[in-house]
């Protein structure tokens, strides 16, 4: 792991902003931070990057400070300065002995060709967005820790700034924080929830997407749908039905196979008019308001911590 943390708490008086998270990051990966608002994002990423101290807890990086970078979610420049020598500044300060045709690299993959030679005190705010990912890039960090790196823009620059992400990958460990479960869903192979201060889920995607899924059918009748719900609560193959709306019933089932051949029949049998079914697809969305919903923060499903402890920052 090139980045772990064990019992990382952090408080503001009575307030916790962060309570006991275990994060553990893979080197290479593209790992995936959400959350609701207030969850803990933007704390936690400011205490990796060493602009905040922890409350308790340790914290082990396994590359030297100046080979991280961070990206705030609203990034400010000198406005007199031009977008290539923010960049060049950038590059000059963190990596010095990296070639000069790197600035205009960068700003290239980042959209800002053109505006290159604009006063930065004249750009958009996504403009803005799309600079601080150059500048953050700019010194080939090996960690880079993006808060919101996408928000402001629109769906060309996000389409942009998600290319460049996803071609770090491999090449460097990112960090970012996002509301956007598109994106994350998009260029994580990782993922961490949180929700109170606390790691409600933590693991790679594809475990996340499977694990809380329970295989079921969605099936719109003409109404009403109550009947119809009782009559296939009898079948053996099911495993619970729920009317989410007028005519609209979630049919979970053992197996997705098993319904493909039972649920038409059972529907015919219980004088169902069937508007439209088909199995219920689960994507980051789905399982992100499952786990942040109303309950004990404690309840959602995670994955072990770090054991491994290290200098506390």
């Amino acid at each position: 792991m090139i980045l772990e943390t064990a019992g990382l708490t952090k408080r503001y008086g009575r307030q916790v902003a962060l309570d006991g998270v275990d994060l553990a990051v893979a080197a290479g990966s593209v790992y995936g931070l959400v959350g609701p608002n207030g969850a803990g994002k933007t704390t936690l990423l400011a205490i990796l990057a060493g602009l905040r101290r922890p409350s308790a807890g340790t914290i082990r990086v396994a590359v030297p400070r100046q080979r991280t970078a961070l990206l705030p979610d609203t990034p400010h420049f000198d406005p007199w300065l031009t977008g290539r020598e923010v960049v060049a500044l950038a590059q000059r300060l963190v990596a010095p002995n990296l070639p000069t045709d790197n600035v205009d690299a960068v700003l290239y993959d980042a959209g800002l060709r053109q505006a290159a030679s604009r006063r930065v005190g004249g750009y958009s705010r996504g403009m803005l967005q799309r600079l601080g990912i150059a500048a953050t890039v700019v010194g080939e960090p090996e960690l880079l820790l993006l808060d919101e790196p996408a928000s402001a823009l629109d769906p060309a620059g996000r389409r942009e700034v998600l290319n460049l992400i996803a071609a770090l990958r491999g090449r460097a460990t990112v960090v970012l924080s996002s509301h956007l479960l598109a994106d994350v869903e998009e260029v994580c192979d990782t993922v961490g929830i949180l929700r109170g201060g606390r790691l409600l889920f933590q693991g790679r995607l594809e475990t996340l997407l499977t694990g809380p899924a329970v295989p079921a059918y969605r099936v719109q009748v003409r109404p009403p749908a109550e009947p119809i719900a009782e009559s296939l609560r009898r079948e053996e193959w099911v495993t619970a039905v729920e009317v989410t709306a007028p005519g609209q019933l979630r049919v979970g089932v053992r197996s997705l196979p098993q319904a493909e051949t039972a649920l038409p029949g059972a529907l015919a049998a219980s004088q169902a008019r069937v508007v439209s079914l088909g199995p219920e697809t689960v994507d980051l969305e789905d399982v992100f308001l499952r786990l942040t919903s109303s309950g004990p923060t404690s309840s959602g499903p995670t994955s072990s911590g770090p054991t491994s402890s290290g200098p506390t920052s």
